[in-house]
């Protein structure tokens, strides 16, 4: 299977921009060179918007708004599967006022961060999109665990969505970032949960692909800021191995004979740059877990700043 991963960083609220950045790094792949092209979270709006207010004017109509229009178009053109991150217009009938609590910045460095109830107005939904080769939409999906900054806006999907593709894709699996984290008021140790990977393991997925806006831990303990050079984020990469190890890890596993040597490829794709004062962490991978193998095999990694395509061969 070989997959083209993007990894730009687009500026917030620059639609057409950020569209046509996006086409520039795309156009660079061949018809028919690819199964699959996956897009960060929310591409073409950016991501870091304060309420529904900031928000509403850069929502998007599902299959007519402008990131299902370039999927549909660069689907046709390389004759491959297109996933991508958007943020959908909800229909006025799902529109809502509701109280949540969301978790504050910790701007103070303290280790308890505190949570406060607000009262958001739902005018959207943090969405996936998938169109197959011809430009047929085959797959909707709505971000399941929201993060702080969706919370202001954005109304939760309702499950994780997994759908059946011809091969090399076969059964596949979408999140979006935060579906990779433990869905409150669950918290996490290392006996689980594992939400979004235990479904991969209950549905036989063979990939998983995630679309993110993921953010930068911050420095790396062999950071050397001197150097001014572009690595990886190994403390992201390591968390997001460690958060789908239902994928590989056979500690406190009792998986049937059958499904001993499944592996599932993690296709994560995220974004890079900076936005209202958040940095993210770039580091786009392709990940090949098998079953019980206890060791998840990182095939390719993008830096943390990196613009670019990663062209990847899950066989290599």
């Amino acid at each position: 299977m070989r997959v083209a991963v993007v990894q730009f960083d687009p500026k917030i609220g620059q639609v057409q921009a950020n569209i046509a950045s996006a086409k520039r790094l795309c156009d660079q792949i061949t018809p028919r060179s690819v199964d699959l092209i996956c897009l960060p979270e929310m591409c073409f709006t950016g991501y870091v918007f304060t309420d529904s207010t900031h928000i509403t004017p850069y929502l998007e109509d599902p299959l007519t708004g402008p990131t299902s229009l370039f999927c549909r178009e660069l689907a046709q053109r390389v004759g491959c599967y297109v996933a991508a991150g958007y943020a959908e217009r909800l229909a006025e009938h799902e529109t809502t006022r509701v109280k949540v609590m969301i978790e504050q910045d910790d701007e103070d460095g303290l280790i308890e961060v505190e949570s406060v109830e607000k009262e958001v107005h739902q005018v959207g939904a943090n969405s996936a999109v998938v169109y197959d080769p011809n430009g047929v939409n085959v797959a909707d999906y709505r971000k399941t665990n929201l993060y702080k900054t969706d919370m202001t806006w954005a109304k939760p999907g309702t499950g994780f969505k997994t759908i059946q593709l011809p091969p090399p894709l076969n059964t596949v699996t979408l999140g979006i970032c935060m579906d990779l984290n433990v869905h409150p008021p669950a918290t996490w140790s290392m006996e689980g949960p594992y939400e979004i990977a235990e479904h991969c393991v209950q549905t036989n997925t063979d990939v998983l692909i995630l679309l993110n806006a993921w953010l930068s831990p911050g420095k790396e303990e062999d950071d050397d800021e001197s150097s001014g050079l572009d690595k990886r984020s190994w403390t992201t990469l390591n968390y997001w191995a460690l958060r789908l190890s239902p994928l590989w890890s056979s500690e406190g596993r009792s998986d049937g004979a059958a499904d001993a040597a499944k592996e599932t490829t993690v296709i994560i794709c995220n974004r890079c740059g900076e936005e209202n004062g958040k940095t993210f962490a770039g580091t786009s991978a392709m990940f090949s877990m098998k079953r019980n193998s206890d060791r998840p095999v990182l095939l390719y990694a993008l830096t943390e700043r990196a613009e670019g395509v990663g062209i990847w061969d899950s066989e290599r």
